[in-house]
């Protein structure tokens, strides 16, 4: 399967995304297509083998969109010097144009500059300079922008547009709107109004102003005409739509009463709606570009994400220092960082010291000491000391361009709570054009052919409706609590599982490096059967040196500390879940829980009470035999993290379970769970049982989340309602994790719970207005109110809500940005 971003451009509501959505669904091996009107962008999974990106591309171009595949392309304007004719342009162009990954290069003798597009995974910025150096000119100075830059610069020019769209119209509709009302209101105020224009004895002027002023205000709004029209004919109407048909009515049964009026039937005059069509046009560019500045803030945070990373690198060449293109690092390249500098790629520090601040991965304000063999990760800031570190991910690869690229797919992802929604979107406009004719023909007949009654309950309908805010309901407030939790260090990578979290009632903990920091430490040897402390020490150290269980590790490092020298092992062996088997010095050696002890038929009994008081005191007692029989005790412990007790006091205020899972002994892990309020222990279980205890959970009809951090803790994570994994943990854990937590301490837990039940909330309360306007404003619109002697609604009243609907959708969503981590 592959999948592919692609930016659509030519969207105005949700039946457009719906449309868009039904056509790719349709072809043959699309296994999901979903479309985000809010970013304005199509996620497509398809099978490679039976369709191609191609015919993606097509069919949304068929029905009359415009796609933009979104590509990892580079436009770079290179000015060029040395040319004197346009031969030389010519000549440069073909230099460039024949290095593979160039897509596309134009040179402009008159401003000396070259524009290429290129791939910087197959084409180097420097070999494109070489190219132009080889051919006999001097590439200068480069100016770059990326698709992002091009994305944010053609959103602002769009916003830019529709506001001068906007000041036009407001500018022909409201002396149109003081002309046509001032003579309606003067029994109750007496407002200026010039006397040449008096609708009773100078109709036809007067019409005839009207008609003038509203054909510039038609001609700013005409893209509601193209694409309603267009969309009309293709028998899937828009928003456009509605707007289209309802002005068109009122403009041109408004031309046909001029002409009345010019044939000597002055009463005509009573019956000009050319206020209304440009009213309405005017107050819907205004909820456009309202809407427009709206959407651009929900994406501030992936915006901000992606202005993180520094645009050049200083690198060590031929032992100068040398500063290049961030596109032109390569793996292995050896990086200064000086003091107030970003750190540009991912890598391994090689040479000095330093503090950086890590905050924009993690949201912890503290820097972290840096000092050669640490990691340093890209868009970090080096606060204090100069550093040098080795390039070991760039490009795509990097801590950062993987959270844009989590946040993105968050981003285009769909919640569950939105079907209903998008299957009410689909129906939506062409099931209002027939309530506005339904009711229009009523009303005539009902009225003896009030035409003008029956055209104002038409037109009113049309316009009162609107489906973007069923669109936006559901994507903006996923945007921006997404992109909220990215800010916090949370990373949640789709709509269900923020959907899904909110409704979680316990939550299952890892201990080692969950609840725990993960470093233990030996505190205890005891030594039996005529063996030293040293020496039992020495030879678990030296059998446990082949081992990656913390613990092993722990005992190893215990012994180091001591200066002793470990024996080579002659064999090793890992039991998985009860510990390992050397062979030293000739011994055989045995190190691990009871369980191993019991199945060796190793007699613990006399150390039985010293187990269970290092037990009690939470620590781990690994038991050690030495050919068949008891050597003693070595115990480890774990440091209980200092925000653990908190993070699970916050999540019983919320009235959620905490359980802990372990592969310790009983007593061990109820020491640790009195020490941090744990409300259920499942101890002593192996690594492959952690999926089957989460099973249990879930048969008690439990909604489960799983924390961990290891390797050992996918398949549980994977298993879980929601899968949370600490992000200084293992790759493998972040790829089974619905929620990755870029830092490691558990308040992130409760933030991230909190995060998801605010959206949850917000969507709900986004849904419930989309749905209680329409359900209510169409009906009134249709002329409910006046069927028992209440007012009419005037269709400019009626654009004026549809307008703001979308607006405060878009603007309950954005108070999500307000949102608090716990701490």
């Amino acid at each position: 399967m592959e999948s592919q971003v692609l930016s659509i451009r030519g969207m105005t509501c949700a039946a457009c995304a719906q449309r868009i959505e039904r056509t790719v669904r349709k072809l043959g091996g699309v296994s999901q297509a979903n479309v985000n009107l809010a970013s304005e962008k199509l996620f497509v999974e398809y099978d490679g083998e039976d369709v191609k990106l191609a015919q993606v591309k097509d069919a949304v171009s068929r029905i009359g969109y415009e796609v933009v595949e979104r590509t990892e392309s580079q436009n770079v304007t290179i000015p060029i010097g040395g040319m004197t004719c346009a031969a030389c342009a010519q000549r440069v162009e073909k230099a460039i144009r024949k290095l593979e990954g160039v897509a596309s290069v134009s040179v402009n003798y008159a401003t000396e500059k070259a524009t290429v597009t290129y791939y910087p995974r197959q084409a180097r910025l420097s070999a494109i300079r070489e190219a132009v150096g080889n051919a006999g000119y001097k590439a200068l100075e480069v100016s770059k922008t990326d698709a992002a830059d091009e994305d944010r610069a053609r959103k602002q020019r769009e916003i830019r547009t529709l506001w001068t769209k906007f000041t036009v119209s407001a500018v022909f509709s409201l002396p149109l709107l003081y002309i046509a009302m001032v003579p309606m209101l003067t029994r109750w105020v007496r407002l200026p109004y010039p006397r040449g224009l008096d609708p009773m004895n100078y109709s036809l002027i007067y019409a005839l102003l009207e008609l003038l002023l509203v054909i510039p205000v038609i001609g700013v709004g005409y893209r509601f005409y193209t694409v309603g029209f267009k969309a009309l004919w293709r028998r899937s109407p828009n928003m456009d739509s509605l707007i289209a048909i309802g002005t068109t009515a009122a403009v041109v049964y408004s031309v046909y009463n001029v002409f009345q009026i010019a044939g000597g039937q002055f009463k005509a005059v009573d019956a000009l709606y050319f206020e209304t069509a440009g009213v309405i046009i005017t107050l819907i560019l205004l909820g456009k570009s309202l809407e427009a500045v709206s959407k651009g803030r929900t994406s501030e945070a992936i915006k901000k994400l992606m202005g993180l990373a520094p645009k050049t690198a200083i690198i060590i060449q031929d032992g100068e220092e040398k500063e290049i293109p961030i596109d032109e690092v390569e793996i292995g390249d050896i990086i200064v960082v000086k003091p107030g500098a970003k750190i540009p790629v991912d890598g391994t520090v090689t040479e000095g010291h330093t503090a950086i601040d890590e905050s924009m991965l993690t949201g912890e304000s503290m820097p972290v000491d840096k000092a050669a063999g640490n990691p340093v990760y890209a868009a970090s800031l080096n606060t204090t000391g100069t550093v040098r570190f080795r390039a070991e991910k760039i490009g795509s690869d990097t801590a950062l361009a993987r959270i844009i690229k989590l946040v993105e797919d968050a981003q285009g992802s769909k919640a569950p709570i939105a079907q209903m929604a998008d299957i009410v979107s689909g129906y939506f406009v062409p099931v209002v054009c027939v309530i506005a004719l339904a009711a229009g023909l009523a009303w005539f007949f009902g009225t003896g052919g009030d035409l003008k009654f029956a055209l104002t309950i038409f037109i009113s309908v049309l316009v009162i409706a609107c489906p973007c805010a069923l669109g936006l309901a559901t994507p903006t407030a996923i945007m921006v609590g997404t992109g909220k939790g990215a800010e916090n260090g949370v990373l949640i990578k789709g709509g269900e599982a923020l959907e899904t979290a909110h409704k979680v009632n316990t939550i299952v903990f890892d201990k080692t490096g969950t609840i725990t920091e993960g470093k233990p430490a030996v505190t205890d040897t005891l030594a039996v059967g005529g063996v030293s402390s040293d020496r039992l020490l020495l030879i678990t150290a030296s059998a446990e040196r082949g081992s990656e269980h913390p613990l092993g590790q722990a005992i190893v490092a215990g012994a180091r500390e001591k200066g002793m020298e470990l024996i080579k092992a002659d064999s090793f062996e890992s039991i998985t879940g009860r510990g390992i088997e050397a062979r030293i010095d000739g011994q055989d050696v045995l190190a691990g829980n009871r369980k191993l002890m019991d199945e060796r038929g190793v007699a613990l009994s006399a150390l039985e009470s010293e187990s269970d008081r290092l037990a009690a005191e939470g620590k781990t007692p690994m038991y050690v035999a030495v050919d068949g029989r008891l050597a003693g005790i070595v115990a480890v412990a774990d440091v209980v993290k200092k925000s653990s007790r908190a993070a699970i006091e916050s999540l019983h205020k919320m009235g959620i379970e905490v359980a802990m899972i372990t592969g310790d002994n009983k007593k061990t892990a109820d020491a640790i769970a009195k020490q941090v309020g744990i409300d259920r222990v499942l101890a002593e279980v192996l690594p492959q049982d952690k999926s089957n205890e989460v099973k249990k959970l879930q048969a008690e009809n439990r909604k489960v989340a799983m924390v961990g951090d290891g390797i050992n803790d996918a398949p549980a994570l994977a298993q879980a309602d929601i899968g949370i994994a600490i992000g200084s943990g293992t790759d493998v854990a972040m790829e089974s994790a619905d929620i990755v937590l870029m830092r490691s301490d558990l308040m992130d837990v409760p933030t991230a719970i909190n995060l998801s039940k605010r959206t949850i909330r917000n969507i709900k309360q986004n849904l419930f207005w989309a749905f209680g306007y329409n359900v209510i404003g169409i009906p009134i619109a249709a002329g409910a109110l006046r069927l028992f002697g209440g007012p009419l609604l005037n269709p400019i009243f009626a654009a004026a809500a549809m307008s703001m609907s979308s607006v405060s959708v878009l603007t309950n969503a954005l108070r999500l940005k307000r949102f608090k981590a716990s701490r």
